[in-house]
C-alpha cells in the first residue's frame, strides 16, 4: 500500500501551545497502561485545571453510547468511556475521544484498499485538534494500545500516531530490572524510528521490599547516553488488590452466567489465596466456613453439591441473625453488668460462591426457589445483602479454576472504588513537575547535550 501521509496543519497549528501532547504506551500486555493513564490524568488536572484533554486515537474494545448531540447511539473504545464519565470530562465528545476503532474485519478491509491510511490520519488530526482547542492550557493525555507497535498492520501504531500529533511518549513497563530494561528497549528503538521523543518511564508493580534497589538502578540505566537520559517519572509499588476481579468481573469472564443473589455486592473483590475449590464434605466444608480466616473466600463448587450449596445458605442466615439481634441491647441491659452489655459482635462476613456445571447438571429446584424465595422478601422488606452472591456458570470446574488463575481484570467504570484506589495509589509516585517541564516544547535532545558538556568542562 502507498503511503499517501502528507505533513499537515494540524502540527504547525499545535506549536501555539507551551506544552506537547502526552502518549502512553505500554511494554506489553497487563502492565498497567490504562490505570497509569488515569493517575496521570488526575495529576494533570491538579495541575493544568480540570479541562485537560484525553483521546484514545485507536480503540479495539468498544462500548455503546449515546452521542452528545445527537442522541444516536454509537460505538466508543471501552477506556475513553471510563475517563469521560469518571473525571466528567463534559467539555470533550465521545467522537472525538475515540475516533478510530479497529473492530472485526477492519485489517482485512485495509489490506484490501477499503480503508486508506489518510482517512485514519484525518480522522485522528480532526479529532485531536478539537480536544485541543477544548483543553486548559493544551494539555491533552493520549492513550495507546498496547505496546508502541500495535497497530502497525494498518499504519497506524502507537509510534506512529504520537510522529502525527507531535507527542512525546510515556512508556510503561513491569518492574524488574532485566526484563524490564529489555522490553523497554525494543519499545525505545521503534519510538526512535518514528521520531517520537521519550518523555518519561513508569515502571509499575514494583516488589515493596526491592523499592529502593530498582529505583536506583532503573534510574541509572535510563540515564543514558543511549537512551537520551530519559527520566524515570515513577516506579509504583505493587498492590495486589489491584489486580484482583470482582463478581462483576466474573460475570463477564464466564460466558452464559447468572448472578441469582448479592447483586449488591457484585464489586466486592477476591485474590487468588481468597478462592477455594470445594470437595470436602458437608461437616467438612461447615468447619472452614466458621473459620475467621475464611470471613472473606470465594468458594467454587459443582452444581451436583446442592449439600454444600444449601450449608452455604444456611450459614449466611445464621451469620445475619446473630448480627442483627446483637445489635440491640436487653430493655433491661442498663442494670447488667458491662461485660454482658457488649455481646461479641462477629467480623462482616463477605464469602461468595461459584457454582459450576450448572448446564449439565442444574440446580436443584427446591434451592432456587428458596434462593428466589429469600431476594423477593428481601426486595420486599427493603432491605439489602442479606444472601451472599452466588453466581451459577456453565463450565466445568476445571475451567473455572483456570480461567480464575489466568484472569487480569481490566479497569470499568462502574467499579469507582477501584478505580479511585488505583488513581490515588499510583498517583502519589509519579513526578508530575518533571514530567511537566519533560513535556514543555524545548529540543530535550539538545539540552541534554548541553548539560553533558558542561560537565565535562567541570570535570576538565
Amino acid at each position: 500500500m502507498v503511503d499517501e501521509e502528507v505533513p499537515s496543519q494540524p502540527q504547525q497549528q499545535q506549536s501555539q501551545h507551551q506544552h506537547c501532547p502526552l502518549y502512553v504506551a505500554a511494554t506489553r500486555q497487563h502492565v498497567g497502561k490504562t490505570t497509569t493513564s488515569l493517575a496521570l490524568l488526575s495529576g494533570l488536572q491538579k495541575r493544568a485545571g480540570s479541562q485537560v484533554g484525553f483521546i484514545k486515537p485507536v480503540g479495539q474494545v468498544t462500548l455503546t453510547v449515546n452521542d452528545e448531540t445527537t442522541g444516536q447511539a454509537i460505538e466508543c473504545d471501552k477506556d475513553a468511556v471510563l475517563v469521560k464519565q469518571h473525571f466528567q470530562l463534559d467539555h470533550l465528545s465521545y467522537r472525538d475521544m475515540s475516533p478510530v476503532l479497529i473492530p472485526k474485519g477492519y485489517t482485512k478491509d485495509y489490506l484490501d484498499g477499503k480503508i486508506l491510511l489518510r482517512e485514519q490520519r484525518t480522522q485522528v488530526e480532526r479529532a485531536y485538534q478539537n480536544i485541543l482547542q477544548n483543553s486548559n492550557h493544551g494539555v491533552v493525555l493520549c492513550e495507546g494500545t498496547g505496546h508502541v507497535a500495535v497497530g502497525s498492520v494498518v499504519d497506524a501504531s502507537n509510534a506512529r500516531v504520537a510522529s502525527w500529533l507531535g507527542a512525546r511518549m510515556v512508556l510503561v513497563a513491569n518492574a524488574g530490572l532485566g526484563n524490564c530494561l529489555d522490553e523497554l528497549d525494543l519499545n525505545r528503538v521503534y519510538c526512535q524510528e518514528a521520531n517520537v521523543d521519550i518523555a518519561g518511564v513508569i515502571v509499575n508493580k514494583c516488589r515493596p521490599d526491592k523499592y529502593e534497589q530498582t529505583k536506583r538502578y532503573l534510574s541509572q540505566a535510563l540515564d543514558t547516553k543511549r537512551w537520551g537520559h530519559v527520566p524515570l517519572l515513577g516506579l509504583i509499588p505493587d498492590r495486589p488488590f489491584l489486580g484482583c476481579p470482582a463478581i462483576h468481573d466474573l460475570e463477564r469472564l464466564l460466558e452464559g452466567s447468572e448472578l441469582v443473589s448479592g447483586h449488591d455486592d457484585r464489586f466486592r473483590h477476591y485474590t487468588v489465596q481468597e478462592t477455594y475449590l470445594v470437595a470436602t464434605s458437608l461437616e467438612e466444608f461447615l468447619k472452614t466456613v466458621r473459620q475467621p480466616r475464611h470471613d472473606r473466600t470465594l468458594y467454587v463448587c459443582h452444581a451436583s453439591r446442592n449439600d454444600i450449596l444449601l450449608g452455604f445458605l444456611m450459614e449466611a442466615q445464621q451469620r445475619e441473625y446473630h448480627n442483627k439481634h446483637h445489635h440491640h441491647h436487653h430493655p433491661h441491659a442498663s442494670n447488667q453488668p458491662q461485660q454482658q452489655q457488649q455481646p461479641e459482635q462477629r467480623p462482616p462476613w463477605e464469602a461468595a460462591m461459584i457454582v459450576t456445571g450448572c448446564d449439565e447438571t442444574p440446580i436443584s429446584p427446591h434451592v432456587l426457589e428458596m434462593i428466589q424465595q429469600q431476594q423477593h422478601k428481601n426486595n420486599n422488606q427493603g432491605r439489602q445483602r442479606r444472601l451472599p452472591p452466588i453466581l451459577m456458570v456453565p463450565q466445568s470446574t476445571v475451567r473455572v479454576m483456570d480461567a480464575l488463575h489466568r484472569y487480569t481484570p481490566k479497569l470499568n467504570f462502574q467499579d469507582n472504588h477501584r478505580v479511585e484506589t488505583a488513581i490515588s495509589h499510583y498517583e502519589s509516585y509519579i513526578d508530575f513537575d518533571l514530567l511537566l517541564r519533560r513535556l514543555l516544547r524545548v529540543d530535550h535532545s539538545a539540552a541534554a547535550a548541553e548539560q553533558q558538556q558542561q560537565q565535562q568542562q567541570q570535570e576538565q
